[in-house]
């Protein structure tokens, strides 16, 4: 059995799989618990395969962390050129994050065909795949968290808290008039995806992350693929495995 490994800034998501089976699947923070379930399986994993953007310090303590569960070295996969007829825009492909290339691999592998890929997490980014497979390059964008943070931490006076939203309006308190903001800079932003897709002909659009719904609800026609970086990573390990 193979371990698969999303680690991002805030969380980690994991999932061990038995070829195309998900025999067992788990998200955290990092910490030593992280990997407790896998506790009865150890002697089961073959090898692991691991996506992350994290700090090199962070990727040293994942190391670790693993280390407490699984007798072999994980395996990082970063961002690559091509793959499978995916081309990468980036003309240095190694400053791409991972999960980026292994979340548009994974849309690849299932569509292949055009599409574009927003990934709603700490940051949020926006990829373009045309019909050819070739990467039309995207944008990065603050998260909802980061948003929040910056406006606590980088202006006192504004104080607010917590609020659900369903609506962009103009607010009525700071609380509102915070939420509301970042809501209506999501619609802007679905409508830009939108008009962007039209303009390259692309038709399908995938959203993942841990805001994908509040994107949705903010107005972006998009089916939603909670585990796209983890699929196209399997994909990847799985044809390095057979090339081996």
């Amino acid at each position: 059995m193979r371990l698969l490994v999303d680690a991002g800034n805030t969380r980690v998501k994991w999932q061990l799989r038995n070829d195309d089976v998900i025999v067992r699947q788990g998200v955290g923070g990092f910490g030593p618990t992280l990997f407790n379930d896998l506790a009865d399986l150890e002697s089961s994993i073959s090898g692991v395969a691991v996506s992350t953007v994290v700090s090199e310090q962070k990727r040293i303590e994942l190391t670790r962390l693993l280390a407490r569960h699984v007798a072999v070295p994980p395996k990082f996969y970063w961002a690559e050129a091509e793959r499978g007829g995916l081309v990468n825009a980036y003309a240095t492909p190694d400053r791409m994050g991972a999960d980026r290339w292994h979340g548009m691999y994974g849309a690849w592998k299932d569509l292949a065909g055009g599409f574009a890929v927003i990934d709603a997490g700490s940051a949020v980014t926006v990829d373009y795949v045309d019909d050819s497979g070739r990467h039309l390059g995207g944008y990065i964008l603050p998260g909802r968290g980061m948003m929040l943070r910056s406006l606590k931490n980088d202006a006192a006076r504004i104080g607010f808290e917590d609020h659900e939203v369903s609506a962009g309006g103009p607010g009525a308190s700071t609380t509102e008039c915070v939420h509301h903001g970042l809501f209506w800079l999501w619609q802007a932003m679905a409508s830009r995806i939108h008009r962007d897709c039209h303009s390259s002909g692309i038709n399908t659009i995938l959203v993942t992350g841990g805001d994908a719904a509040g994107i949705q609800a903010a107005g972006l026609q998009a089916d939603l693929a909670g585990d796209l970086v983890l699929a196209g990573l399997a994909a990847i390990d799985a044809e390095e495995q057979a090339a081996s």
